[in-house]
């Protein structure tokens, strides 16, 4: 029995277009292509999470530029400080730690972020009680009401920060950028305020802005370096991947809930 012959006015282009438009967004939004290597990879995000030696010194004299701008309400001054705050480096350096399977890592750079946020505070509490400025500026009081708009700010200044830096020709305009989007420093600085000045609520809300932007960095940086196939120090088990996405989960939603209640405050408010 011969086959049916094909229809002549039934044309496969449709298919072929289809797959075109996809193939063409896959290699426009590609990662791939640029790539810097694993071990420069490594080396980069790891030598940048260091709690030694210019890092160290970068970070209090971040910490100081920006308690100034705080205080005198200078906007520009703010914005130098988050331009030479290190601390970014020690949250991607985590990120790295963990998607590498590297306890070791993880454990070191975690301790160092603390190491970093206690000396922040500590130095900016000392400074704000020495300022003879006693009274809020709009510039402290703008770090004491986080939203989910900074849930946002944080989750795509991080994928742009982790982005950067694991390009071969390292993005060197991303990170001043995402330092910039994010702000580390000013809330941590604010914290230190609030405690000079025994304003608890400013504390609370500050923390927790400095919570969330330091997380979603970490969320970002790990969904990209875990797309990277870094080589691991061993891989886990079926059950430790589920046991690790629904700790993900659970503190991702606990991080949100707060910011989630403002937003919900704020459209009643404007409604």
């Amino acid at each position: 029995m011969k086959k049916a012959a094909q229809n002549p006015n039934i044309s496969s282009t449709p298919t072929r277009e289809v797959l075109t438009l996809r193939t063409v967004f896959k290699h426009i939004f590609s990662l791939k292509e640029d790539t810097a290597t694993p071990e420069q990879v490594r080396e980069r995000i790891l030598d940048g999470g260091k709690v030694t030696g210019t890092n160290m010194a970068l970070l209090v004299l971040a910490i100081l530029i920006a308690s100034i701008g705080l205080n005198t309400n200078s906007t520009a001054v703010i914005i130098g400080a988050m331009l030479v705050s290190p601390i970014m480096g020690s949250i991607l350096a985590i990120a790295y730690g963990t998607v590498t399977a590297n306890p070791r890592t993880v454990e070191l750079h975690f301790t160092g972020f603390i190491v970093q946020v206690v000396i922040s505070v500590g130095t900016s509490t000392l400074f704000f009680l020495l300022s003879p400025v006693k009274a809020p500026t709009s510039e402290l009081l703008a770090r004491t009401t986080p939203s989910f708009f900074d849930v946002v700010l944080a989750t795509v200044g991080g994928l742009a920060g982790i982005i950067g830096q694991t390009r071969k020709d390292k993005a060197n305009n991303v990170i001043p950028g995402v330092a910039i989007a994010t702000a580390l420093m000013p809330p941590l600085c604010t914290c230190g305020y609030s405690i000079a000045n025994a304003k608890w609520d400013m504390l609370s809300g500050a923390a927790y802005l400095f919570i969330i932007n330091s997380y979603f960095i970490y969320n970002s940086s790990e969904v990209i370096l875990a797309t990277m196939q870094l080589p691991k120090m061993r891989e886990l088990t079926d059950a430790e991947r589920r046991n690790a996405r629904i700790r993900k989960v659970r503190t991702t939603i606990l991080v949100m809930i707060p910011s989630i209640i403002t937003l919900i405050l704020m459209y009643h408010n404007h409604h």
